[in-house]
């Protein structure tokens, strides 16, 4: 299929792949690596498998400049189940910060509060989740601090990490803006991101922990929920989910032939700031959710002037090619989803569709 059939891909996850990462794993679907075999049926135990998991690790790992003493694994379970597995591995018997600037925070926040104590370090709730807090209340002796990079729903997006106490971990969900933009590994206990938005398809969540803090792991913990145990196995305690991997491997493989994260993030930047203009300059006819400081390049909620416009533009959109712009359930609206694979030409044919719409309906 060419590229010119393709549609335009606004959804917020399972997400737009890089066309030639999906060329290559057709090309390779029943022969990879001169095995006869698909990745798919072979062993994880295999040195064909092995090297597939050692080169997305050595990938990740020269794109994200990531210390050497820091872990990377490849795990199950969606970041949602990160939301459990940190203050099951991290916490113990203390307390735990959390920042909620949106939907996936504040749900971090309410698994955490089942398994122990956490608190509250600053909440945009009553602001209607659309900026990013002006200041925190730290605690110095937190377990952690844990924070949402880019929430998916709001798209309310941090421009920086914030600061944690001295000795206090921060911890950041990175779901959403993984691999969209250089950051300092180094001022971060974990990382972690389901890799469905930027990375491949859903199935895989990456995570990286500093190694010091695995020594915090209860050694009561089942044998899959023990962040120690599968670092010290590399990923491969049981078996994975080895496609799912190969295809993250080759997204990391394309963004370092694009020139690396840096260049990722202009591409990225370029392509928001398309959208945004049409949105700031269509006078009011489209209403952009997050404030200007706090605005995502991933993910672009927006309102129409009635429920009924939205409803038209969304259906009028999927008729041109233009799909997944219906914003999430729980808040409704429009949302436009820009990952590192969208190409420039599909927020053109966006913003376009946006004006003849605007047009038409205004």
């Amino acid at each position: 299929m060419s590229e010119l059939h393709r549609a335009h891909n606004f959804n917020a996850g399972p997400a737009v792949l890089p066309l030639e990462v999906l060329q290559q794993a057709q090309a390779e679907m029943l022969d990879f690596k001169g095995t006869g075999m698909s990745v798919m049926e072979i062993s994880h135990r295999s040195k064909e498998f092995e090297a597939v998991i050692a080169t997305a690790e050595t990938d990740l790992r020269d794109l994200l400049n990531i210390p050497s003493n820091y872990k990377v694994m490849f795990l199950q379970g969606g970041a949602t189940l990160q939301f459990a597995m940190l203050p099951m591995n991290l916490r113990s018997a203390g307390s735990a910060d959390y920042i909620v600037t949106g939907s996936w925070s504040k749900t971090a926040l309410k698994e955490s509060q089942k398994l122990g104590t956490s608190r509250i370090a600053a909440s945009t709730e009553k602001e209607g989740f659309n900026s990013i807090p002006a200041a925190y209340d730290l605690d110095p002796k937190a377990a952690y601090l844990y924070y949402c990079a880019n929430e998916t729903i709001h798209g309310v997006e941090f421009p920086t990490e914030p600061v944690a106490p001295s000795g206090v971990p921060l911890v950041c969900d990175t779901s959403s803006d993984f691999i969209s933009r250089p950051l300092d590994v180094s001022k971060y206990g974990v990382l972690f991101a389901g890799v469905q938005k930027n990375a491949g398809p859903s199935g895989v969540t990456v995570v990286i922990v500093r190694d010091d803090l695995l020594e915090r792991t209860p050694s009561n913990l089942p044998v899959m929920l023990d962040y120690k145990t599968l670092a010290e196995s590399k990923s491969l305690h049981n078996t994975p989910p080895c496609f799912g991997i190969y295809m993250v491997g080759l997204v990391f493989q394309w963004a370092k032939k694009l020139g690396g994260l840096a260049e990722v993030q202009k591409l990225n930047q370029q392509k928001a700031n398309l959208l945004y203009k049409t949105i700031d300059e269509s006078g009011g006819f489209y209403r952009g959710h997050a404030q200007p400081g706090a605005r995502s390049l991933m993910n672009v909620p927006f309102r129409l002037p009635t429920e009924e416009l939205e409803e038209a533009f969304a259906k009028e959109g999927a008729k041109k090619k233009l799909i997944g712009l219906k914003g999430h359930r729980s808040v409704g609206g429009i949302r436009a989803s820009i990952y590192n694979a969208l190409t420039i030409e599909s927020i053109q044919a966006l913003t376009d569709y946006m004006k003849e719409f605007q047009k038409n309906h205004g």
